[in-house]
């Protein structure tokens, strides 16, 4: 495939005055959103420092200004970091200066996040005030000029955890956004009478890669919803005849858990693409929809894929391309296949989980700034995923956890090195470890075993005035244990821990979804569906434990 500048992309919506972008305030046709692009790209070149990285930091919701301010930094030749709105305080302020932001733009929603944070050479734009439109109406005539943009060009930075506890920025260029977007609409044939409906955060690559991407290669139109909303998809789906949508996490369990109604399938879509829904809820969905939905796996940097194809076993990922291995991370040595039971247990998980590696080409581009985390990922000519899986003999491959004591909670990688930074301020707290339990449908829950002093009402009081701690990372389940397990190099025993996870000898008190705070777990509420896994989730995670490097 002949290599594209993404700004090309974008200029080529130019004179297309078709619907192209929908939103609550409105829609934009295509033309008007290359002339908005075009605008912002103008205002950026004015405004970055000569002699600085070209990088502009984004933090808003899913309004139109998103995809409007990647379009411009295509054609300014500038990279987009996406800021992450869920994260607090000296974290954030971390994720901006990283990426050596010269310019960021936000909204007044998101406005408090910033009080009292240093951050130097930075120009913040607010959008919708008077002053941005002030900025921005002296450009109102440009029109889109792909010719300067190469597709080398850095365009995105984009946040993934890392062992650290500080997430990196991986990077993407034009070239590659653009090929991904064009292999992504020929794989699932749309075109240009599609309407591309992004409901997953743009500050996360699965809305830009899988679903923003595709959509400008196409030619389809996109709509916009500001937040997910579950009650709200079937009704902006009608609204703007979306016929494609892209997912992450629970957003599949949140969608089916609505009142079902006689119109379920009365609706234009007929596709959803995207990673862990779990294989009962997807053939739920499809059941009562009338979607069906392509699960797959790819790492967040682009170096490892695997798709799913029919006669994929359940709960397997995909089959595994001669590149893809599992290894074990200490030897270097292929592992074993996988076997299972009549009941899809896991019998030779010490043997069988490892590492997956992609020893062909990828397009992984590195990080920025970060040579520590990209010597991780290439080593010994091949690209190190920090993913564990297992593969079975006919070659499916199987999720099995994360490697480096990451968490993945509600479609987001956590790192537990850092939340346990944060609940060691507890006073009563004298030591704490944090660890990944398995979600009844996908992902992990936040597990914490405090050893000290605990008192519900004084924790969550804690746990509120902590502003670093992001949305996702409070625990879902706490185990006071009067000593913490420890193996024989005196180290925390986290595969005891995950093991054993709300089933253990110490008790055990939870925040239960919707409720104001922590009460003790109940035998029956232990063994429940809030707490229980089902499905295939729990084989995959029975005794996969990464090994320490």
């Amino acid at each position: 495939m002949e290599s594209t500048s993404f700004a090309e992309l974008v200029a080529a919506r130019w004179d297309d005055h078709r619907p192209g972008l929908w939103c609550a305030d409105g829609t934009l046709t295509q033309h008007e959103t290359a002339a908005g692009c075009a605008a912002r790209a103008a205002l950026l070149s004015d405004l970055l420092p000569p002699g600085t990285e070209p990088h502009l930091g984004v933090l808003l919701d899913n309004t139109p200004e998103y995809p409007l301010w990647l379009g411009a930094a295509a054609l300014a030749r500038a990279a987009v970091a996406g800021i992450n709105p869920t994260r607090r305080g000296p974290e954030l302020a971390r994720d901006i200066l990283h990426t050596e932001c010269r310019v960021l733009v936000t909204e007044p929603a998101h406005l408090p996040l910033l009080t009292g944070l240093d951050l130097p050479g930075v120009r913040v734009l607010v959008t919708g005030s008077d002053e941005y439109a002030d900025l921005l109406a002296p450009y109102a005539d440009a029109r889109p000029d792909p010719s300067r943009a190469t597709p080398r060009d850095r365009l995105l930075l984009y946040f993934t955890s890392g062992s650290t506890g500080a997430p990196k920025a991986a990077i993407c260029t034009q070239g590659r956004l653009a090929a991904a977007g064009r292999a992504l609409a020929l794989r699932f044939g749309t075109g240009p009478d599609d309407v591309h409906y992004l409901c997953m955060p743009m500050f996360h690559g699965n809305a830009v890669i899988a679903g923003w991407a595709p959509a400008l290669a196409a030619g389809a139109g996109v709509a916009l919803r500001r937040r997910f909303s579950a009650s709200g998809f079937l009704p902006d789906v009608r609204a703007c005849g979306a016929t494609y949508f892209t997912y992450v996490g629970r957003a599949v369990q949140y969608l089916l858990a609505t009142e079902a109604r006689p119109d379920d399938r009365d609706h234009p879509l007929r596709l959803g693409f995207g990673t862990e829904a779990g294989t009962a809820d997807a053939a739920a969905f499809e059941r009562r929809f009338g979607v069906r939905l392509v699960e797959g796996y790819g790492s967040s940097e682009g170096g490892a894929a695997v798709q799913w194809s029919p006669g994929t076993p359940a709960g397997a990922v995909g089959r595994a391309t001669p590149q893809l291995v599992v290894l074990d991370p200490e030897s270097g040595r292929e592992r074993a296949a996988a076997r299972f039971d009549a009941g899809g247990r896991l019998l030779n998980g010490d043997e069988a989980i490892g590492e997956l590696v992609n020893r062909g080409p990828n397009p992984f581009e590195g990080y920025w700034r970060n040579p520590e985390a990209e010597a991780e990922r290439r080593r010994d000519g091949a690209y190190w995923t920090g993913d564990l899986f297992c593969r079975d003999a006919d070659g499916y491959l199987y999720f099995a956890g994360r490697a480096d004591d990451r968490l993945r909670v509600d479609g987001e990688n956590l790192a537990a090195a850092m939340i346990e930074n944060i609940l060691a301020r507890y006073e009563g707290a004298r030591a704490v470890a944090v660890y990944a339990v398995p979600d009844p449908v996908t992902g992990d829950q936040v597990m914490a075993a405090l050893a000290g002093d605990f008192d519900p009402l004084t924790f969550t009081a804690f746990l509120r005035s902590q502003p670093d701690l992001g949305t996702k990372m409070a625990p879902r389940f706490i185990r006071l244990t009067p000593r913490m397990p420890v193996t024989a190099t005196n180290k925390i025993h986290r595969a005891l821990l995950r093991r054993e996870g709300v089933h253990c000898p110490d008790p055990v008190w939870w925040h239960p979804p919707g409720e104001p705070g922590y009460r003790r777990l109940t035998r029956e509420e232990a063994e429940g569906p809030l707490v229980t896994t089902r499905g295939p989730s729990s084989v995959h995670r029975q005794g996969l434990e990464p090994r320490t490097r």
